[in-house]
């Protein structure tokens, strides 16, 4: 069964791309293509800041495309071809093993994300791993954070044909598509083993590390938003369920919002705390509305 790997280039990253590429060629599985998304690039640019020239499809942007539109070109050209999708971002670092245990975990599972050791801009090791706390049922978890990225993650193709189309103006693709896989039916699971090395600096999306600014929560919670919008409004055939569970977590991050938004005083005492919280939990969005801060923005 041959994989497509994906990945998707902008500007900005070329800084990481030889790496990026060496860690690809250096899989334990060569059974995969590569399929390249371009954003503001040019083949010949990415190729030179590569170092290399690979085998690989293209899926240029269109005028005026969102970063979502850009991926769902690609995906819905994929999930025709293959049996699964890889995705990886292209400022990380593969594991040698990443796509022989992503293909492995087909064998029980439709949606695999793995662990990351979290680096640097320099690719230095922070001695911090992104992972969900052991025992956690990652699906319940999916409410109000998420730990399958769009850089640490395999579809089964029949399960991402069903989570198409991604919304042009959805933020956050990863945490919709597998939200949608998820009210769909689809078996989850997490690989805790180390499989990526994952990038942090000051223009990463989806910050999990300490410490956090005022107005890098206030663009968080903003993109929080936008993803219950996106799984309210786009996903047609949610159960009542997951529709009261998904509206219960819009509500607890609007209220959140609505606080931290209208009083400056009480942001920069949240921000505070959840500097100082010494908190082992470094996932995606896990910095919104944080549970154990609550005292300083419900109402209640």
């Amino acid at each position: 069964m041959r994989l497509a790997l994906y990945t998707t280039v902008y500007p900005g990253v070329e800084r990481y791309l030889s790496s990026w590429y060496g860690s690809v060629k250096d899989q334990t599985d060569h059974d995969f293509d590569l399929w390249i998304g371009i954003d503001g690039l040019e083949v010949n640019t990415v190729l030179a800041a590569m170092g290399a020239e690979p085998s690989a499809t293209w899926v240029k942007a269109e005028h005026g495309d969102s970063p979502a539109e850009i991926r769902q070109r690609a995906i819905e050209r994929m999930v025709d071809k293959y049996a699964a999708v890889v995705f990886v971002d292209s400022d990380d670092l593969l594991a040698s093993t990443r796509l022989e245990a992503a293909r492995k975990s087909l064998e029980q599972s439709d949606v695999t994300a793995c662990a990351m050791r979290i680096i640097d801009a320099d690719g230095n090791d922070l001695n911090t791993v992104f992972k969900p706390p052991a025992g956690v049922d990652v699906a319940t978890l999916l409410l109000s954070k998420n730990v399958f990225g769009l850089s640490n993650t395999i579809y089964r193709s029949q399960i991402l044909r069903r989570c198409l189309p991604i919304p042009p103006d959805c933020i956050l693709a990863d945490w919709f598509l597998v939200t949608r896989a998820w009210t769909s039916g689809a078996r989850l699971s997490f690989d805790y083993t180390t499989r990526m090395a994952y990038r942090q600096y000051p223009d990463n999306v989806a910050k999990v590390l300490c410490p956090f600014t005022s107005q890098q929560i206030l663009v968080a919670t903003r993109r929080v938003l936008n993803h219950y919008e996106c799984v309210l409004t786009k996903i047609r055939d949610l159960q009542s369920w997951h529709i009261n569970e998904l509206e219960s977590a819009q509500s607890r991050a609007m209220a959140f919002y609505r606080t931290v938004s209208s009083s400056p005083a009480v942001l920069r005492q949240y921000v505070w705390a959840l500097n100082h919280l010494g908190s082992n939990s470094y996932i995606w969005w896990d910095c919104v509305a944080h549970p154990q801060l609550e005292v300083l923005w419900s109402p209640n």
